[in-house]
């Protein structure tokens, strides 16, 4: 990947341009050629702008050129805007006069089907040849509220309020629906960016230009589908986890249900569909996920205007016992704290309040409370070491100074002691007061769960922040061996290798194994079981079974020779009768494993993404509770910890009801020897370790079964 910290200069000339050719000019009010041209104009762009239009003098009273050859002077950025069959020719125009970067508003590409599709794929080779970063084709354009700028290349919006907020957009008309919201609200933005069909710029180039935009200090994105998941992975994590300039970035991904997923035959595979992979890369990058626009901006505004939390301890003072009950719930929900006053009869004495003020947190101020008894509360508690973020609820009753309320937060705010968001419930008669407040950058909310789930979010971030940071492990395997293995082995028909290789493949990267043997005849059935030792179960080998029990191929805790040779001829005549088509190569016999906590570890590899390590609940009904986490490969071993922290079975692995502790360090090794594994071996396709078996803490873990399916050479499955 390219060092984003070195952003490109065409990106520049895409968002700060000097000069601007508007290719599609219309003197035709109300067509988009007019709207664009009016919004240049009307937002006070400091640059200079050249109409085109061969029909035209002039446009908007602005002389206009033929094309953009007869324009006189250089161009930074040219705005595209006419039928798409004509675009490829104009764009080709634009590189060959020097054009740095273009916006094809036009629609009539990929979105239409084949016949679009190539016309794109024309605009991705003339953008290669001539270096041009090109935004779009089919995208509302782009904003730049910098005063040294003044931008709006987009048709139909009224410039948006200067702020701090980057705002990335794979949806044009989501794109115009949040900047109608935005205005709504007083939400101030940095730059707007409508993505379009992604033929050129991606969420990448622009995440990185945010990164380094010194107007911009929260990155918002709406995701229908990453260009390049892992470099988007690889420079989110630089992003939220730079030491000198990190920022926080906010993602609502739609397309949450996969319909038409493909079906697969592993349990790793059925699991990690697409929104779990997101998830996963989000949780990897420190990237905040939200569900709704409404929050997306909602906690932008924090993050904007508000320092971060240094911890999760939140103290509310209202004036309303629901709503302060309302705002703890919300809290402890997600992951806040709502600790006690340490000293509430000192604090009721500082501040004079009634006897009858609820004094444990929140802090109830009741409802005769003025700005008086506000200011005091919140200046004590911006000094308690206790609490690290305030939540200032306010319920208007007739005699309260609303307003001077609202004053006595922002003057609190605006000394930057801790992070300070407010709720003032209501429309008509708090309206003057939340303006005020919102004004002056302090988040003000219309419910108190609104507030304290945007403090949550902020507290989050801050453990991201805070983490500690910890590298990749690579552990000595014979890595040689288990390619060998996978290269010379004949897949079945659904792609799996037979289990025998699969337990030599993960044996070659480190994991451990129950004893086992392969036997082809009743005799050595008998003879490896003695040599394993007993009981030991019995497992059909077959390339052509997939799901053992269902045909009743396993025979478990075998205790005896003789009884090995009658579950040979037992598995045997299961084979034949219920899959009478399918090669018998004999059975594993293995030992059988100690009573532990079963867990799955699986691989995944996706398109997009690279190979997805998953782990969780392990056993028979893995498909039914689901319980189980994703991460991207290489997993860093701080990764590996919390990937089994975000599964109930974490709490089983602790140690409940007397039992002890497992072995977590254990299975952390092996999850993180199964990442190697996934990123040294790209012909595996998808790999189920189920039953993983966990003994208490010390006793390690052990490999019950594994399966492995592998892809043809040219990346097929067979």
């Amino acid at each position: 990947m390219e060092d984003p910290l070195a952003v490109k200069s065409d990106l520049r000339a895409l968002l700060e341009p000097h000069s601007i050719a508007l290719i599609g000019a219309s003197r035709q009010p109300h067509t988009v050629g007019w709207l664009l041209l009016d919004n240049l104009l009307m937002s006070g762009y400091t640059g200079v702008i050249y109409p085109v239009n061969p029909h035209a003098h002039a446009v908007r009273g602005v002389r206009a050129y033929p094309t953009i050859a007869d324009v006189p002077d250089t161009v930074d950025l040219a705005i595209i805007a006419v039928p798409a069959p004509s675009v490829p020719a104009v764009l080709e125009d634009c590189g060959r006069q020097g054009v740095r970067a273009a916006i094809v508003i036009s629609a009539g590409f990929k979105e239409i089907g084949p016949e679009g599709s190539l016309r794109e794929e024309r605009l991705r080779a003339i953008v290669r040849h001539y270096g041009i970063a090109l935004l779009g084709p089919n995208c509302l354009g782009i904003m730049n509220t910098d005063p040294a700028i003044q931008l709006n290349a987009t048709f139909g919006q009224a410039m948006a309020q200067r702020g701090s907020i980057g705002f990335i957009s794979q949806s044009g008309a989501l794109c115009a629906a949040v900047l109608d919201y935005t205005r709504a609200h007083a939400i101030g933005l940095s730059k707007v960016i409508s993505l379009g069909n992604k033929a050129g710029v991606t969420e990448v180039d622009l995440l990185a230009y945010l990164w380094r935009d010194p107007h911009t200090k929260v990155i918002l994105l709406y995701i229908e589908e990453l260009s390049d998941g892992r470099q988007f992975l690889e420079l989110a994590h630089r992003v939220t986890s730079d030491p000198d300039n990190p920022k926080p970035i906010l993602a609502l991904k739609a397309g949450r249900t996969a319909a038409g997923a493909r079906a697969v035959a592993s349990h790793t595979g059925s699991l990690a569909g697409s929104d779990e992979v997101y998830h996963a890369l989000f949780k990897q990058a420190g990237v905040l996920r939200v569900d709704t626009v409404e929050d997306l901006f909602e906690y932008a505004l924090a993050f904007a205007n508000q320092p971060i939390p240094k911890g999760g301890r939140v103290a509310i003072v209202t004036n309303a016992g629901g709503p302060g009950i309302m705002a703890a719930d919300t809290c402890i929900q997600h992951g806040l704290e709502v600790p006690p006053l340490p000293h509430p009869e000192r604090f009721r004495l500082q501040c004079h309040l009634p006897a009858h003020a609820g004094l444990s947190n929140p802090i109830d101020l009741i409802a005769d409370a003025r700005s008086d008894r506000y200011a005091c509360v919140i200046d004590a508690l911006l000094h308690d070491p206790s609490f690290d973020a305030l939540l200032i609820l306010f319920v208007p009753i007739p005699m309260a100074d609303i307003e001077a309320i609202a004053q006595v937060v922002i003057q609190a705010a605006q000394r930057r002691i801790k992070p300070i968001v407010a709720c003032f419930m209501g429309v008509l008669d708090v309206g003057p007061a939340k303006d005020a407040l919102r004004a002056a950058g302090v988040p003000c909310y219309d419910f108190p769960e609104d507030a304290a789930r945007a403090l949550a979010a902020m507290a989050q971030y801050h453990r991201w922040r805070m983490r500690p940071l910890t590298g990749y492990r690579t552990f000595e395997v014979e890595r040689d061996v288990a390619t060998h293995l996978l290269e010379s082995t004949t897949p079945s028909a659904h792609g799996f290798i037979p289990e025998d290789v699969a337990f030599r493949v993960v044996q070659a990267y480190g994991l451990p194994l129950l004893p086992w043997a392969v036997a082809r005849s009743p005799d050595e059935a008998a003879e490896a079981a003695t040599e394993i030792g007993f009981p030991v179960a019995l497992k059909v080998l077959s390339p052509d079974i997939i799901h053992k029990f269902d045909i009743g191929g396993v025979v478990l805790n075998v205790d005896s020779p003789a009884a090995v040779r009658q579950g040979f001829e037992r598995i045997a005549e299961a084979v034949a009768r219920h899959a009478p088509g399918a090669r018998f190569d004999g059975v594993i016999v293995q030992r059988m494993g100690g009573r532990g906590q079963e867990l799955i570890l699986g691989i995944k590899r996706n398109e997009q993404f690279g190979p997805i390590i998953m782990v969780g609940l392990g056993g028979i009904y893995v498909e039914v509770f689901r319980d189980v986490a994703f991460r991207i490969a290489p997993l860093r071993e701080r990764s590996a910890h919390l990937m089994l922290e975000e599964t109930r079975v974490a709490t089983l692995l602790r140690g409940i009801r007397g039992q002890p502790p497992a072995d977590v360090d254990a299975v952390v090794e092996c999850l993180l020897r199964l990442s190697q594994l996934a990123v040294e071996q790209p012909s595996i396709d998808e790999l189920d370790i189920n039953p993983l078996l966990v003994y208490p803490e010390g006793n390690g873990v052990a490999v019950v079964d594994v399966r492995i399916a592998v892809r043809r050479s040219h990346g097929q499955k067979q």
